[in-house]
Formats: structure tokens, C-alpha cells, sequence
């Protein structure tokens, strides 16, 4: 079957490339100091923090995961927005109050004010190693279906994972935040508009809407309301509880979005932001799951035209990409896939924005490896987005070792240090008693028990008759965090009480 991007297709997806790249250029003409290269001045519009937020969280993992979720597994990650207005409550008038009363670049600088310099720099690097596995991650699997949609060889990924990367962190180290927020906003239109174009598409070719799902599939992930076996992939309630415990986690502890919450005016602000940001994820995730149903039902009603090999029970991560490359008429296949391409990008640019800030505030500049001017230290931290670019596509070529499909796959390596990253914040905003030796037990403690939960099945085993993790990827992020916070309370009231014991005597 002929197939692959055409050269319409690639002067499109060129042309996307090079107008980023441009816009990158263009906004770091008009950069004079870090504090407009890292938070826009903290006078940014929240209606674009809060698109920027979504296209942060959402990257190709997500654009590819959730229609092969919804082909594969079923419809049972679509309850997870109910977790939401729980979350949005607690971050929005717990968790952001407090930060922005602060107004610091890096969120770890707070740390040190409470817990120590040590707290301070474990945090910052926790997030460094989570920021740079999942942006590993990312760029692996998108430069993994675009190879699909060229047609070429497997062996092309590295190049492609160059390509991509290289992009993203020149537009990133030219433009500063202002720049990443500015193409995010302009990324996440084109993830949406890919989206409802396979949608109009399948649904013209079909003549209607007839792959709407009317019954549960045969090959369909049984998901129970709860279930108390930890081995049960996924259960209604406890993928809820999951996606409660990742989103609080994720906007209270990681650099990405504390970063755009300082980049606005003031608290009223971040909360609009942030408000934003959930009406966008719910609309084109939704999008998103709608565009699995909707290859479902085309490749049912059409089952000829997979490609050898490609089973949909099996194969869900890999419909979508083959479908943009083999079935899109040329022109709109170059326009979904600069939405893939969008969605990598748009990923990759805030990791690396938001790293360079940790390394710059949280090791340079507390230690004094600064220059005093403040073109100097921009110019520094444009260096340092260069070579963490560089580490990340260093990286990307360990992740094929991480069994699973896409969706626990992301869940697996990114959710390991998030939790523990949040408790950190827990004990030094919301327990008095908190000292650093709980703090530090309780955080080596809490990403021990999620490497142990994330990896059950290299460690301990498969389950030999599902052949999934003997306890599922959606425990990860609240196990982490009970036993973070359990042990680190523990430890520090008990010094907390020891001292008041000495004090009285």
C-alpha cells in the first residue's frame, strides 16, 4: 500500500517547524533580564498560561495514548475529569494562594526557607530526573510514529528524535517562557483541530456516526466500579482517585506549573489560569478518546485496511499513526501530523524552559556561578536549555526498555517521583512539626515504594495469567504519597516531641 508523508505533507510540517523557530527568535530580541526569560515579567495573560499549562501536561504521549486507550482497553479513563473540580478547589485555594505570595522563579527556593538548603536541593533534584525521563520518554515514542508515518525503518528514530528536539529547544533557548506560552497557545489549536479532523474524516468516510460505541467490545479491559486486587489494571473509583492524587501533585510540586502560575499578576489570576487550563484538557482529551472510538469503528467496518501484524486488541498505540500516514489525503495528513509534532514540542519546550530555571536559581545562583550582569546570566541560561535539550535526546534511547502500552508506559517512569516531589511542599507549607530528617526519610521511602509499584513486574513478576504488573501503574502516585507522608510525619513528631522533652528538662 502506498503510503508515508507526501511532499505536501512535509512542506507543511516544515513550514510549522521554521515558524516556531521564528517566533522563538523573534521574542528573545526583546529579552533583557531572566526574569522576563522565565516568568514573562509575572504580567502574562491567564487565559494563555492556561493553554500553555495544558500543552505542558499533554504532549505526543498523550495525543498517541489516549486514542489507543480508548481502541485497546475501553472508555474507562473518560470518568477521570470527575476527579477534577476536586482538585481544582484544593490547588486553587490551598496550593496557589501560597505560592503566589511568594513570587519566587524556582518553586525548590521556598524549600530552603522552611526545611534547609538540603530539602531545597533534593527537590530540585527530584524534578530534574522526572522532567528529564518523561521528556525522554516523549520524544522516543513521538519520533517512534513518525517513523510509522514516513514508512521508514525503525533505525531512523534516532534522527528523528534529533530533529525534533532540536526544534523545540531552539525556539525554547531563543524565547524564553514568553515564547513557549505564545506557541503552546498556537500548538494546542493544532492538536484540537488534528483531532477534529480525523473525526470529520472517519465519520464522512462511514457516512455517519455509526462508530459511536453502542455496547461494551468484546476485547475491552474488564474495569470494575473498585476492585481490592491491586493487579486490576484499571477500576472506575481508583483511576478517579489516581488522576485526583496525579493532578494535585503535578500543580503543586512541579516546576513546569508553578513556573506559569508565577508568570501572571497575582492569585486571583493563577486561578483563571488554572481553570483554563481543566476546561481545555477535558475538551480535547475528550477529542481524544473520541478519536479512538472513531478508529474502532472505521477499522472495524473496514478490517482490510490494517497493515499486517496490527491487531486492534493489541496493537491500539499504533492505529493512529499508521491511519494519519496511509488513509489521510495528502495535505491533511501534514496537518495532524504538525499537530503530533505540536504536541512533543510543546512538551519539550516547558521542560526545558523550567529545568534551566531550577539549575539556574536552585545550583548557580545559590552557590554564586552566576555573572552579576543580568545579560550574562540570560545568556547562561540560554546555554544551559542547549544542553539539557541534549541529555534529553541522549536519554530517549533508554526508554524501550519500559514494558507496556503508551498509556502505562507514561504512567510508569513519570509518576515516580511526582508524588514524593509534593510531599516536600506538604511538609513545608502544612506541618509545623516538619523537620529534614523526616522529610528525607519519608521522600527515599515514598520513591522506593513508587519504583517497587511502578516496576512490579520486572521486579517481582507478571502475572502469568493477564501478562500485566502484578499491581497496577494507577496505585503508583497514591501509594507514593501515603508512605511519604506517613513515615516523614512520624519521624519528624517524633522529633518534634524528643525536642520539647530536652526543652522541658
Amino acid at each position: 500500500m502506498p503510503g508515508g508523508l507526501t511532499a505536501v505533507d512535509w512542506t507543511i510540517l516544515l513550514l510549522y517547524a521554521l515558524g516556531t523557530v521564528s517566533l522563538g527568535y523573534y521574542y528573545g530580541r526583546r529579552q533583557k533580564t531572566t526574569r522576563e526569560y522565565f516568568t514573562g515579567s509575572g504580567r502574562m495573560n491567564p487565559i494563555l498560561i492556561g493553554f500553555s499549562m495544558f500543552a505542558t501536561l499533554l504532549s505526543t504521549i498523550s495525543y498517541l495514548a489516549v486514542p489507543g486507550e480508548a481502541i485497546s482497553k475501553g472508555p474507562g479513563g473518560l470518568l477521570n475529569f470527575l476527579a477534577y473540580p476536586f482538585a481544582f478547589l484544593i490547588v486553587a485555594y490551598a496550593i496557589i494562594p501560597v505560592y503566589m505570595r511568594s513570587r519566587v522563579t524556582s518553586a525548590y527556593e521556598l524549600l530552603e526557607e522552611r526545611l534547609g538548603l538540603g530539602v531545597r536541593l533534593l527537590g530540585s533534584v527530584l524534578f530534574l530526573l522526572v522532567r528529564l525521563i518523561w521528556m525522554s520518554l516523549l520524544i522516543y515514542l513521538s519520533a517512534k510514529a513518525m517513523t510509522v508515518m514516513m514508512g521508514v525503518d525503525p533505525s531512523w528514530i534516532p534522527m528523528v528524535t534529533l530533529l525534533t528536539g532540536l526544534v523545540a529547544v531552539l525556539y525554547t533557548s531563543l524565547g524564553g517562557l514568553r515564547a513557549v506560552v505564545i506557541t503552546d497557545t498556537v500548538q494546542t489549536l493544532l492538536m484540537f483541530g488534528g483531532a477534529c479532523l480525523a473525526i470529520g474524516l472517519v465519520t464522512w468516510e462511514l457516512g455517519g456516526l455509526s462508530w459511536v460505541p453502542t455496547g461494551w467490545q468484546p476485547h475491552w479491559d474488564v474495569q470494575p466500579l473498585f476492585s481490592f486486587d491491586p493487579g486490576v489494571r484499571i477500576s472506575m473509583l481508583g483511576s478517579i482517585f489516581y488522576v485526583f492524587v496525579l493532578t494535585v501533585c503535578t500543580a503543586g510540586g512541579d516546576q513546569t506549573m508553578v513556573q506559569r502560575f508565577m508568570a501572571t499578576r497575582d492569585a486571583r489570576a493563577a486561578r483563571r489560569a488554572y481553570l483554563t487550563h481543566q476546561i481545555v484538557n477535558v475538551v480535547i482529551i475528550v477529542s481524544l478518546w473520541m478519536v479512538g472510538f472513531a478508529l474502532l469503528g472505521f477499522f472495524q467496518e473496514f478490517p482490510g485496511k490494517l497493515p499486517a501484524g496490527v491487531e486492534l486488541t493489541r496493537n491500539g498505540d499504533d492505529v493512529f499513526p499508521y491511519y494519519i500516514a496511509y488513509l489521510l489525503p495528502p495535505g491533511i495528513s501534514g496537518l495532524v501530523v504538525s499537530a503530533m509534532f505540536a504536541a512533543a514540542m510543546s512538551s519539550i519546550d516547558s521542560g526545558v524552559n523550567s529545568i534551566t530555571a531550577v539549575v539556574s536559581r536552585n545550583f548557580l545562583a545559590r552557590f554564586g556561578r552566576l555573572p552579576e550582569s543580568e545579560r550574562g546570566q540570560t545568556r547562561i541560561a540560554k546555554i544551559l536549555a542547549f544542553v539539557i535539550g541534549g541529555l534529553i535526546v541522549v536519554g530517549s534511547s533508554f526508554l524501550e526498555q519500559v514494558p507496556g502500552n503508551i498509556w502505562a508506559v507514561s504512567n510508569k517512569t513519570s509518576s515516580i517521583f511526582v508524588a514524593p516531589i509534593f510531599g516536600l511542599f506538604v511538609f513545608a507549607f502544612f506541618v509545623p512539626f516538619a523537620k529534614p530528617l523526616g522529610v528525607w526519610v519519608g521522600t527515599v521511602l515514598g520513591v522506593t515504594a513508587a519504583a517497587l509499584t511502578a516496576f512490579s513486574g520486572p521486579i517481582f513478576g507478571m502475572d502469568p495469567v493477564t501478562g500485566e504488573d502484578p499491581v497496577s501503574f494507577m496505585w503508583v502516585a497514591p501509594v507514593a504519597l501515603t508512605v511519604d507522608l506517613s513515615a516523614g510525619t512520624l519521624i519528624s513528631y517524633w522529633q518534634h516531641r524528643r525536642g520539647q522533652r530536652k526543652t522541658a528538662l
